[in-house]
This record gives C-alpha cells, structure tokens and sequence, in this order.
C-alpha cells in the first residue's frame, strides 16, 4: 500500500466503525442494562489494548508508570469510560439513536470554554458566536422533525446526551496533558474505568452470568473493540502517520452522517430532516471555532 494512503486507510476504517456505534448501543441497549453492557465493553476493550501494547512489545512501559502516573490514570479512568459512557448510555437508553449521538458531537466547542479555568487560555468572540451556532443545531435535533413544536424528545435524554460532551472535553483535557505513549495511557484508563464498573456491576447486584441474551453480548464485545479500543489505535495511527493532520482529522465528521444510514436500514428509524439539519449547523460551529483568522 502507498504510504501516502495509510493513513487515509487507517482514519476511514476508524470513521467507518464508529459510524456503526450507534446502532450498536440501541441493539445491546435492548438485550442488557447499562452497567452490564459498559463493563463487558470496557473489559474487552482493555483487553484489546493489552494485546496492541503486547505486539508493539511496549507491555514494559506500563511497569514503567510512576506512582502519580498512575494515580492520573486511576482519575481518567473514572471519567472515561465510567462517568462519560455511563451518561452517554443513559441518553441512548432515553432517545432515538439518530438524536443522542450527534448532541454528544459539541463538545469541541465546550472544550474551549473549559480551557479557560483549566489551562488559563482566553476566549474570543468567534468562540461565543460557535457556540451559539452549535447550539442552534442541538435545538434543531432535539425537535425530532417538529421545527416549530418542540417537546417530542425527552429532556432528561437531551440534556444527557449534551451534558456527556463536557466528560469527554475534560477528559481530552486532562488526557492531553499526560505526556505517556498514547496506546500505554489507554489501557490504564480502561483497566481502572473497568475495576469501577466490575464493582459497580457487584454492588448494584447485577447477576453476573446466566441472563444475558447472546446479541447483547455479541454487541457489547462489538462496542468494546471498535468504540473504545481497536478503533482508537486505528485513529491513533492515522494522525501519527499522516503529512498533515488537518485532512485526517475533518474526516471524523464523516461518521455522524454515515451512522445515520446504519441506523434508519438496520434499527429502522424514520430519518427525521432535521437531524442531517442540525448536524450541519453543529459541524459548522465547531468549523467556526477551528478555523484561523486574525479577527474576532
């Protein structure tokens, strides 16, 4: 394969994945509860990524951690995956598919109004004007395909799935600041959101085999490996491997829209005009905020 195409390869297979997500967390969703599900996927996932770190003979990189490094690890971990995929789930489990995962897409934008208390920067006008464009395409996929009569989604399930964008943005945050290899730094978060989710499952008395059907399970291994685990490092490897990260990074906005083919031809939801709708003008801030200027 020409090396100039890798990691085009590499960030289409990630998109492509991701794409199927959700759709994959309304089937295991209708098979398993929550907690069930996120363990089994947080469990594989680690899984994954220990055998990414095993073949890549980087496993000696984990014994290397520091005690602080560690307790970092131990604090991105309860944000991601447990926090952030236990709120994003909920959502999922209140709204159709094609409404909860773009409203989880803002969070670029609340990204950089979390910049200023946790790492000092200062926010521009355009930032304001971004958000208030994303917003209006939060409005307009929360109507489910009422314009003007707003009140079919439930709002516990839009404010979830918009509030889950503020775990992800704190936890690219904090994740960003961790200098440790990429795929050494994931593992640990996942090993550690997995030790809160076992207990969880324990504590809340979950039974832990017998009543799970098969396509929950099958799905939630589905979600363990291409959401959280192989999926990254597939993503990882585009941005490290690419001339330019600008092309490779746009690409993920690839993924909202060709979900929505995944989840009108296999869960059969009526496509509703103004998720696509809302979706542009989410996309269209974020481009706003990202975009260079010597302006506002």
């Amino acid at each position: 394969m020409n090396k100039s195409r890798q990691p085009y390869m590499f960030a289409l297979l990630a998109v492509f994945f991701w794409s199927t997500i959700p759709t994959a967390f309304k089937i295991c969703l209708g098979e398993l509860g929550i907690v069930p599900m996120l363990t089994l996927a947080s469990v594989t996932s680690a899984l994954a990524l220990f055998a990414i770190l095993v073949s890549e003979g980087k496993t000696e990189l984990i014994a290397e951690s520091t005690r602080k490094e560690l307790l970092n690890s131990a604090f991105l971990g309860f944000i991601n995956p447990f926090i952030y995929y236990l709120v994003l789930l909920k959502a999922y489990s209140l709204l159709p598919a094609q409404v909860a995962q773009p409203l989880n897409m803002i969070w670029p934008i609340i990204l950089v109004f979390l910049s200023v208390p946790l790492l000092g920067q200062k926010i521009r006008k355009k930032s304001f004007i971004a958000l208030l464009i994303s917003f209006t395409g939060v409005y307009i996929i929360s109507s489910q395909g009422n314009l003007f009569h707003p009140g079919r989604s439930d709002l516990k399930g839009i404010l979830l799935a918009s509030g889950s964008s503020v775990f992800w943005a704190l936890y690219f945050i904090f994740n960003v600041k961790d200098r440790r290899e990429e795929a050494v730094k994931l593992f640990l978060n996942f090993a550690f959101g997995s030790l809160y989710l076992i207990i969880l499952l324990i504590v809340t008395e979950y039974p832990l085999a017998g009543k799970y059907g098969p396509k929950g399970i099958v799905s939630a291994l589905y979600i363990g490996l291409f959401e959280m685990g192989i999926t990254f490092y597939l993503w990882l490897r585009a941005l490290k491997t690419a001339e330019t990260i600008a092309g490779i990074s746009n690409l993920v906005y690839l993924a909202p829209f060709l979900s929505l083919v995944f989840v009108h031809f296999v869960l059969h939801e009526p496509l509703y005009y103004t998720t696509p709708a809302g979706l542009l003008f989410i996309i269209s801030g974020i481009w706003y905020q990202n975009r260079k200027s010597s302006g506002i």
